[in-house]
């Protein structure tokens, strides 16, 4: 029986499934992960691991500049509800948690603040100022996994929930090694060239529904896709 691993890209997953209003929840993730493994061409496939990576939230403490006081990154809500949401996905059966970190880089001028002036030159307060925060460490995780699993022969199926075209060589070496790939874009627009280096589609809504592209695709994988393809025109 072929198994295959979900990946998913936590940064990307919970701007698809949250809003500002309503962020997105463990809740959020159990029921995509439930409609992925409900897609058709997954049935009669083994499911081997959930794989969600993200970044640790910051705990650091910086001074914000023009009098703006000691900024406690790691009290503010956005790193309570991450490590909540990571005690909550660590806890799901056939979970796994890959976890990066954020990086401090100082402060920089919002745009908003910039936009607001038609002069070349402009008063700037405390508030004016937003952290700038990068993430390391994630990106490279999701590639070695997707490397890892595909050349042990851990899995024979790649699910990857991103939009990130960063991920196409990690992408191309998969399918290299003999593997399929799932593209799970959760409605967001990619490069072509994550459509052509994937096999599928699935366009999870309230009903998972699988398109097939034919790019460069080998006769092996192509038979596949017209096959399960079958199977849900059935």
């Amino acid at each position: 029986m072929q198994s295959y691993a979900i990946l998913i890209d936590g940064g990307f997953a919970k701007r698809k499934l949250g809003s500002n209003k309503r962020h997105a929840s463990a809740a959020d993730f159990d029921r995509l992960v439930a409609a992925i493994k409900a897609a058709p061409p997954l049935f009669g496939k083994q499911l081997h691991r959930i794989y969600y990576y993200d970044s640790l939230p910051l705990e650091t403490a910086h001074e914000q500049p023009l009098n703006g006081g000691i900024v406690r990154f790691g009290d503010s809500p956005v790193a309570a509800r991450s490590r909540q949401l990571f005690d909550q996905l660590s806890q799901q059966p056939f979970t796994a948690l890959r976890l990066g970190e954020l990086s401090f880089d100082g402060w920089r001028i919002s745009n908003k603040s910039l936009n607001r002036v038609d002069t070349s030159e402009i008063t700037v307060a405390s508030t004016d100022l937003l952290p700038q925060i990068s993430q390391k460490g994630v990106d490279m995780r999701i590639g070695m996994d997707i490397a890892a699993l595909t050349l042990k022969k851990h899995v024979q199926v790649i699910v990857l929930v991103s939009g990130d075209s960063d991920f196409v060589p990690a992408m191309k070496f998969a399918r290299r090694e003999g593997a399929l790939v799932f593209l799970v874009p959760l409605g967001q627009k990619v490069k072509t060239s994550m459509l052509e280096h994937s096999d599928l589609t699935l366009s999870i809504d309230q009903t998972p529904v699988v398109t097939e592209r034919t790019l460069n695709k080998s006769p092996s994988v192509v038979n596949n896709a017209k096959a399960e393809l079958h199977e849900i025109s059935m």
